[in-house]
């Protein structure tokens, strides 16, 4: 275990270098506002009012909780972690979001669509964390549109509510709003173009108005700095030197910031 940890640990500064942080970076490295912690995907002890976070890639996250639940974002065939989740969620619009045959020691696979038609509605208690969805639509490979075929999902642990975006396609409305209620930690898609514009995402964010809002599904460099370039006009943005970080409400920042994780 302690060899396969140093492997990833390895490997996750690999992949920083290899991607190129936009330049700038150093200088604003992540001045302790969030933790970072020694390993990846390890049950590291975590304090109570503690939620472990790990940028797997594309749009898959690892979140982590204090009595030791793991839950992966997007879980699919191509892209998720190296341990087997108790949770999986799944979006439809793109296989790289969901997985047709996960793996079954997984306890809990919450779907973010109904095939039956209509929304798909979860709302889940494992041991320390909840976790509910607010469906939204999707663009059809045609270009129509496909109600319900998208959910964000919320996970609240440790006294945080943390919701991914999934692959989101259209600004939200007041409604989705009061269904998400309070976000404290925001993943965010930003190609600007598989999923939302840049300018409309930028609306969403202003909308939501979470503490700290952490980029993913950016494939690259060169569209992560085009989000972030629109993204400084609004926000301060800061960088992780690891994909695993720590958090809590007591590091959150006091207003809304972007925290740029190793990865893509």
């Amino acid at each position: 275990m302690r060899r396969l940890a140093q492997c990833l640990t390895m490997a996750a500064a690999f992949v920083g270098v290899c991607l190129g942080l936009p330049a700038g970076a150093e200088e604003e490295a992540c001045p302790g506002l969030v933790a970072s912690r020694d390993t990846l995907f390890s049950r590291a002890a975590l304090h109570q009012d503690e939620v472990g976070l790990t940028f797997v890639g594309h749009a898959t996250f690892l979140i982590e909780t204090p009595q030791g639940v793991r839950i992966a974002t997007d879980y699919n065939d191509g892209t998720h972690p190296p341990v087997t989740p108790d949770v999986a969620t799944m979006n439809k619009a793109h296989s790289t979001h969901f997985s047709s045959r996960p793996d079954s020691a997984i306890k809990h696979v919450l779907r973010g669509w109904n095939p039956a038609g209509g929304p798909a509605i979860h709302d889940l208690t494992v041991q320390d964390v909840r976790i509910h969805n607010v469906s939204t639509n999707i663009r059809s490979s045609g270009g129509a549109t496909e109600y319900d075929g998208n959910s964000i999902f919320v996970f609240e642990a440790a006294q945080l509510c943390i919701a991914h975006l999934g692959h989101l396609h259209h600004t939200l409305t007041p409604e989705h709003l009061k269904k998400l209620g309070r976000i404290d930690i925001l993943l965010v898609p930003v190609d600007g173009g598989y999923t939302l514009e840049t300018f409309d995402m930028m609306e969403v964010l202003r909308a939501i108005n979470a503490p700290l809002m952490i980029p993913m599904h950016f494939f690259g460099p060169p569209t992560l700095n085009r989000f972030l370039a629109s993204a400084r006009e609004h926000f301060p943005v800061e960088f992780s030197n690891t994909a695993a970080v720590t958090l809590s409400r007591a590091t959150l920042p006091k207003s809304p910031k972007i925290l740029v994780l190793p990865g893509h």
